[in-house]
């Protein structure tokens, strides 16, 4: 299948155009139908290229000269966005010059960027950054929203929801992603009052949308596998995220200290090493890399910023998967379906406004 080229940031990312250019040509070298945009310095664009010809004759290069740096704060790059390498990435999403784009730079930046250049869908308020999480089961849970919103109400909410599921369907293959809600407690009475709002218009909506909702998940129940979709406000959820990511490095640091204090301990590593490899694979964020911006007219997925040459061929192949599956025609057809009115409780949102 022929898929629209895709925009990289080659700018973006702690390293910069070494590193986004060798995932570009990893993922290249994995699937051959990928064709790019690589957007930068050009000088050093063709530099790095140089030991990547496959993706040299797949590639066409986009100069720009600005840079965001990820001290930027997003309401200062808006104005010189145009001119920087992640600015001029979205926009060739907008023109129809590319399908998505990938990122490594400032996730504020980006956000607001591609906010303002690809506007929301129709039926979104807010669009929400979702990313995939290992769990105990066969595929991975998409979580949303990860920062993009520090404060949500219950109508965000829900369409955080109608999205996930429309995401889950393409990464579990799963008809009815099974949806909860974060919170500090399964039970009813329990979260904010905007939670439980939430909850009451999911159960009312749940017949018409292609998910099953059944209420609240607690953090510490996440990687069960019995779950496609948690849907959570920004704070909350990008908390959560540094909290996994923080326990995977501490259990792999304490593995790796554990298995070389003694020779006893050596010899123990080299026989458990296949279940130690394997553990090593499941916890690497580069083999889960690939935040996407939901919501927008435009796929933009960010990679993150330290991510290995790996990390951004995964990246990649997530936006190629989004591409195929078309998942943003996803989304509103979910919304159509379940209609404006069934994403309200009559009363709620106008009594707090």
């Amino acid at each position: 299948m022929s898929l629209p080229r895709i925009a990289i940031d080659a700018m973006g990312g702690d390293e910069g155009v070494r590193v986004m250019i060798e995932g570009a040509a990893l993922a290249r070298r994995r699937h051959d139908q990928f064709k790019f945009l690589l957007v930068g310095d050009e000088q050093k664009i063709k530099d790095a290229l140089q030991d990547h010809p496959n993706l040299h004759a797949s590639s066409e290069i986009i100069h720009t000269d600005g840079v965001i740096s990820g001290e930027d704060k997003p309401s200062q790059v808006l104005r010189r966005a145009k001119g920087t390498s992640m600015g001029r990435a979205i926009e060739a999403v907008k023109a129809g010059d590319a399908g998505a784009a990938v990122s490594g730079g400032n996730t504020g930046a980006l956000m607001a960027i591609s906010k303002l250049t690809l506007r929301t869908m129709p039926g979104i308020d807010r669009p929400a950054l979702a990313a995939l999480l290992p769990t105990l089961g066969d595929t991975d849970l998409v979580m949303l929203d990860l920062g993009a919103n520090t404060e949500c109400d219950s109508r965000n909410l829900v369409q955080f929801a109608v999205m996930g599921a429309a995401y889950a369907r393409v990464v579990s293959g799963r008809a009815e992603p099974r949806v909860r809600l974060l919170n500090i407690g399964t039970e009813e009475i329990k979260g904010t009052e905007l939670l439980r709002e939430a909850s009451a218009i999911l159960r009312e909506a749940e017949k018409e949308l292609a998910l099953s909702f059944d209420g609240f998940t607690e953090a510490d129940k996440m990687a069960h596998g019995n779950i496609d979709v948690v849907v959570t406000d920004g704070f909350s959820g990008n908390i959560a995220l540094k909290a996994v990511e923080g326990t995977a490095r501490f259990v792999a640091d304490l593995l790796r200290r554990s298995f070389s204090s003694s020779l006893r301990s050596k010899i123990g590593f080299l026989i458990s090493r296949p279940a130690t490899e394997l553990l090593k694979h499941h916890l690497d964020p580069n083999n889960h890399n690939g935040a996407v911006f939901l919501g927008l007219n435009g796929i933009v997925v960010k990679s993150h910023g330290g991510a290995s040459a790996a990390g951004v061929a995964n990246a990649v192949a997530v936006t190629a998967r989004l591409l195929e599956e078309r998942v943003t025609e996803r989304i509103s057809a979910d919304l159509a379906r379940v209609g404006e009115s069934s994403l309200r409780m009559p009363g709620v949102q106008e009594e707090r406004a």
